[in-house]
């Protein structure tokens, strides 16, 4: 009597494919390491602001530097919606594969020549013009890495374990946040604050070369995505203008998208780069304590991010949206009341609460960017929707929360910002969205 086999999936190979699963380890390998090093380099910067602000700013009023400083990033991703739109095109016409093995070339080289950039006080304004000009470059490859990386991990993955795979995607951004809060911990440690103000500061930056170089080597060993090959075996599916194309067809997921994302930007970028600043310079927390109380919270974070993805394959992915936009109105004032306590221990729990929204939304968010959209057109709309709300408020997050605290001398400023696209979320997520979690990679979501 023969044995049964196992059930196929919706790509044709079985769930228990041993070979399969070791193809998609490699693929999540491959895709998340992009976004671990642009999340190193923007949680690094986030957290060494202070340090720049002076070093590429005039030091006659400390809070004016350091908006500057985040006010280059938000200049920077105003740029990600153009970059992302032309390395989403490429993606969809060569291939997942050889676009993100140059996103990862440019992101590394121009990161590495942050750290050997002259200051303020060696060149004057040219400091601050050439920062951004990388920043500017960084913004508009960046704003194509983390779509094209998802895209491959989904692409790649089983059909009902999507939101888990991509979970993975997600806790990249997450480690290389950790790891720009531990390195910028660890330089504030090891230099002096003369030295760390003088050249300490390019050290961690330069350490992105060698994890680029990584990065290409695991992106090179690593086959085109399935549903990709699959989509244009014959050439009819391949675009000759998806851009246009994902206008056209994919706009009302292109704007659920957008009303979903936003909330999540708000959400993130709140904490892991303006939190720390503010219980540092508006609670008097010593650095290392605000830094150290982050990075748990990260890393508390981290290995919950999975769980929330199996639930989602399980649940849906509305339920947890509709979940996690509630937990933003709920929760996050009370996360602040916690924090103004003014103590580690406060701080530490004020993100732990904090934290619960993101549990519910991270990973979904992200599988929903690859979900909504059809494979010949996921790419190009993919960015477009990405970049067009994540992108530009995860940009502007840091200044206009430090902005409103400083206008209002209350956190619970950045709060009532966060719930207006909380309740956003909430009326696009029940009103217009469509479930995605058992949808075919390769189909239309909305009707026309």
């Amino acid at each position: 009597m023969s044995a049964v086999a196992p059930p196929a999936t919706a790509d044709g190979t079985t769930a228990a494919d041993p070979e399969k699963r070791k193809a998609i380890r490699r693929a999540i390998g491959a895709g998340s390491i992009g976004n671990f090093v642009e999340q190193f380099d923007y949680g690094l910067y986030g957290y060494m602001a202070p340090v720049l602000a002076p070093t590429f700013f005039p030091g006659s009023d400390p809070a004016v530097a350091v908006l500057s400083t985040y006010a280059i990033v938000a200049i920077a991703c105003l740029f990600r919606p153009l970059g992302g739109t032309l390395v989403g095109r490429w993606g969809d016409r060569v291939g997942r594969k050889k676009t993100l093995l140059w996103t990862i070339v440019i992101m590394g080289v121009t990161t590495a020549l942050i750290g050997a950039l002259p200051t303020y006080h060696q060149v004057g304004f040219f400091g601050p013009v050439l920062l951004l000009l990388l920043r500017v470059v960084q913004g508009m490859v960046s704003g194509g890495e983390y779509v094209g990386a998802v895209a491959f991990i989904v692409e790649w993955a089983e059909p009902k374990r999507r939101a888990y795979y991509a979970s993975y995607a997600s806790n990249s951004c997450f480690f290389g946040i950790l790891a720009g809060a531990g390195t910028a911990a660890l330089a504030s440690a090891v230099f002096s604050e003369p030295a760390l103000s003088s050249w300490g500061w390019r050290i961690p930056f330069l350490l992105v070369l060698p994890l680029s170089v990584v990065g290409i080597w695991l992106r090179r060993r690593i086959d085109e995505t399935p549903e990709f090959v699959r989509a244009t075996e014959d050439g009819a599916a391949v675009v000759k203008a998806p851009i246009r194309e994902a206008f056209r067809s994919q706009w009302k997921p292109i704007l659920v998208y957008c009303g979903v994302s936003v909330m999540l930007a708000i959400l993130s970028y709140s904490w892991v780069t303006f939190y720390p600043e503010y219980l540092t310079g508006t609670l008097g927390l010593p650095r290392w304590m605000a830094l150290a109380s982050n990075a748990i919270s990260v890393a508390v974070l981290i290995p919950l991010l999975p769980l929330a993805g199996m639930l989602s394959d399980r649940i849906g992915r509305k339920p947890m949206l509709i979940t996690g936009a509630v937990g933003c109105i709920v929760l996050v004032p009370l996360a602040f009341y916690v924090g103004e306590q003014g103590t580690f221990g406060a701080a530490i729990a004020s993100q732990l609460i904090y934290i619960v929204p993101e549990f519910f939304l991270t990973g979904i968010v992200t599988v929903c960017m690859a979900e909504l959209f059809a494979t010949r057109t996921r790419f190009s709309a993919g960015a477009i929707a990405y970049n067009s709300s994540f992108s530009i408020f995860m940009g502007i997050t840091p200044f206009v929360a430090s902005l409103l605290v400083t206008s209002f001398h209350s956190i619970y400023a950045v709060w009532v910002y966060l719930a207006v696209a909380a309740v956003l979320a909430l009326v696009v997520v029940s009103t217009f969205m469509t479930e995605t979690y058992r949808s075919h990679l390769g189909a239309d979501k909305f009707a026309r």
